[in-house]
């Protein structure tokens, strides 16, 4: 399993970054370090006085790791600031990550009036939600009333949410791209003499999870949570359509039956019978059950600037150290990593851009949304840093909400962490097929099928649950049975006709 070598840096044209002063300018919450200024959108009252709007209230979906205790308080604080501004008040409905697909899933399909709901691509899946037509298209909302929003996020992460040239969501801007790795517990890197940059594959770091194993009872080596636990494909040289990235034929590969695949399978099988992955891995849901504080190594997706003193504040205070086993690069789906759409059930579309414009350019509401009471749920360590307080009655995600380029930067973090990041969006490696997004139209039966098969055997084989030389045979077979060559074929023939327009 050879790391990905760097395949040459691409720089994307990112428009000028411009983070927005607060909205009214009322806002006591200083710019983010790196940040620079923008006018304040005046899209929240296009008739120049909010007493021409009529109030309404609003109701707000997204996913958190657990709903706090002071969430009341929190949206009565956010309600003091919107009120004033859009004559909206907002009804916040927090939902753990570990459920809230689900729960998503059955108020859309209930036809539930709601207005705002966080998707992603990993969690209330953004393209299935769109497929569907659960989200209403955005392109003339943003242009009237979220113009500051609309020019602060760079172009290719709206062209990354579009679906036949529409836009259904607004990207939550933060980092665009993705680095895979581990994240190790320092405590135990120092104890067992583990040297991060000799770390270059899975197979590296089996001497040391042997030594957890052996000499630290109750400690799980190796974290494993089922669902999020997927095979890294550009790890291993293909991208997020199966496509080599050396490959200028642009051939689609079948990454289940690939030899790679195979490998990996194999090796979490064997880590899982020795004992140093979770009983627990298949089925175990919650997003952050690795940050439980019973854990030595768990894998990262993303390995953000900074994320280190993040997942530190939400494990007990225990510091960790990343080791990235691939280059920065960036595609469509880390593009779509967390997105705010408005409900087709919406009554109130207009109001709920206005919202979202707030949101991306109050840096006052968008630190009480991500951080909650200074005092209370965080202390102020300087203008912009903030130490947490686990157990203040209020945990949330900044990137959940909009701009974390507004956010303060918590304890740990490095002052440049966002110009970093900024950086990072701009040069990281983009994957040779980034802007082709395939439409499942001719095929959403077989690819419905599909998805439903790989939510069952990849928990199982990605964890190591089960022995790889049974259930590999069994799952490719029921891909196959389902439709897997019709899909690649549609795939194939789309991605041809796109390549053959845009890499000319």
């Amino acid at each position: 399993m050879k790391k990905v070598r760097h395949f040459g840096i691409l720089t994307l044209g990112l428009a000028l970054f411009a983070t927005a002063c607060s909205g009214g300018g009322n806002s006591g919450a200083p710019a983010a370090s790196g940040g620079s200024s923008a006018p304040a959108s005046s899209a929240a009252s296009p008739s120049g006085s909010e007493s021409t709007l009529p109030e309404v209230t609003l109701t707000w979906y997204y996913g958190v790791t657990q709903v706090s205790p002071d969430q009341q308080l929190i949206e009565d604080e956010v309600n003091k600031i919107i009120k004033p501004k859009i004559n909206a008040t907002v009804k916040l409905k927090p939902i753990d990550f570990g459920s809230y697909t689900t729960k998503l899933n059955t108020a859309s399909a209930a036809g539930e009036e709601f207005d705002l709901v966080w998707t992603a691509n990993w969690a209330f899946n953004y393209d299935e939600n769109v497929k569907k037509g659960a989200f209403l298209p955005l392109d003339e909302l943003i242009d009237q009333y979220a113009p500051v929003t609309k020019e602060t996020i760079p172009q290719f992460t709206w062209d990354a949410t579009k679906h036949q040239g529409e836009i259904y969501a607004v990207p939550n801007y933060q980092t665009m791209i993705s680095r895979y790795g581990f994240n190790v517990i320092k405590e135990y890197a120092d104890k067992y003499g583990l040297d991060p940059s000799k770390v270059k594959s899975f197979e590296d770091l089996e001497p040391f999870l042997e030594q957890i194993k052996q000499n630290e009872p109750g400690i799980i080596p190796f974290m494993l949570v089922g669902p999020l636990t997927k095979f890294h494909q550009f790890l291993y040289g293909y991208d997020d359509f199966g496509v080599k990235l050396d490959d200028e034929t642009f051939k689609v590969n079948f990454i289940e039956s690939s030899p790679e695949y195979k490998q990996f399978a194999e090796l979490m099988h064997r880590w899982f019978e020795k004992g140093y992955i979770n009983e627990d891995a298949s089925t175990v849901k919650q997003i952050d059950s690795s940050h439980n504080g019973k854990f030595a190594v768990s894998i990262e997706y993303t390995m953000k600037p900074g994320y280190e003193a993040e997942i530190k504040a939400k494990n007990g205070g225990r510091d960790i150290i990343g080791i990235p086993l691939t280059d920065v690069t960036t595609t469509r789906t880390s593009n779509i990593a967390t997105l705010t759409a408005i409900s087709r059930t919406s009554k109130n579309p207009e109001r709920a851009m206005m919202l979202l414009e707030l949101v991306n350019t109050d840096r006052e509401l968008f630190n009480l949304l991500s951080f909650g009471l200074e005092g209370k749920h965080h202390e102020k360590l300087s203008d912009n840093v903030v130490k947490t307080n686990p157990n203040g009655g209020y945990v949330a995600s900044n990137w959940v909400f909009g701009n974390v380029f507004n956010g303060y930067l918590i304890e740990g973090q490095a002052e440049d962490t966002w110009e970093v990041t900024k950086k990072l969006n701009e040069s990281a490696f983009v994957q040779p097929t980034f802007g082709f997004n395939f439409d499942d139209t001719a095929v959403k039966a077989e690819n419905a099928n599909l998805a439903a098969i790989r939510a069952e055997y990849e928990p199982l084989l990605l964890t190591g649950t089960v022995d790889t030389n049974e259930y590999l045979p069994q799952y490719l077979d029921k891909l196959k049975k389902a439709g897997m060559d019709k899909v690649h074929a549609e795939l194939q023939r789309q991605l041809d006709a796109w390549v053959a327009e845009n890499k000319k």
